[in-house]
C-alpha cells in the first residue's frame, strides 16, 4: 500500500513549515501582501490544515471549516495572472526551502508544483487585459 504524501514528507510538521516559508514571504510583497488580512496567524494555521488534509492528513480542516470550496472562499478577492504568477512564485520556492531528499522523492516535489500550479490558475477570477487590443466603444 502506497504512503501518503503527508506521511512521506514526515506529517503535519512538513505543511506548518511549508506554509510559514510561504507566508514569511507573502509579508514583502508588495501584490500580495494587501489581499490579505493584517495578521496572517489564522491564514497560516487554516493554509496548514487544508493542505496538510489534501495530501492524505487527518481531515482537521473540514471538520473546523467544511468543504473547501477554494474558489468560493476565495471569490472576495481580485486575482488576475500577475497575483497568481506571484502567488505561484512564492509558493514553488516555499516547497523548495522545505522539501528535503529525506523527506520526499522529487515525485512529490513535482506532484505538489503540478497541483499547485492547476490550483492558482482555477482561483483567477478577474481577466486579463490585452493592453494590445484597442478598446471597444
Amino acid at each position: 500500500m502506497p504512503i501518503s504524501v503527508y506521511d512521506a514528507v514526515g506529517g503535519k510538521a512538513f505543511f506548518l513549515a511549508l506554509v510559514d516559508e510561504f507566508y514569511d514571504r507573502v509579508e514583502s510583497d508588495d501584490v500580495l501582501r494587501p489581499m490579505y488580512p493584517a495578521d496572517l496567524s489564522e491564514s497560516r494555521r487554516t493554509t496548514a490544515g487544508f493542505l496538510a488534509q489534501y495530501w492524505g492528513g487527518p481531515p482537521e480542516y473540514s471538520r473546523e471549516r467544511g468543504h473547501p470550496r477554494l474558489r468560493m472562499r476565495h471569490a472576495h478577492l481580485a486575482i488576475g495572472q500577475r497575483e497568481r504568477d506571484h502567488w505561484l512564485g512564492h509558493m514553488l520556492a516555499a516547497v523548495s526551502a522545505t522539501v528535503t531528499d529525506r523527506q520526499a522523492p522529487e515525485a512529490v516535489e513535482q506532484a505538489m508544483a503540478n497541483y499547485f500550479d492547476h490550483a492558482s490558475t482555477a482561483m483567477i477570477n478577474t481577466p486579463m487585459i490585452n493592453a494590445a487590443a484597442p478598446m471597444s466603444e
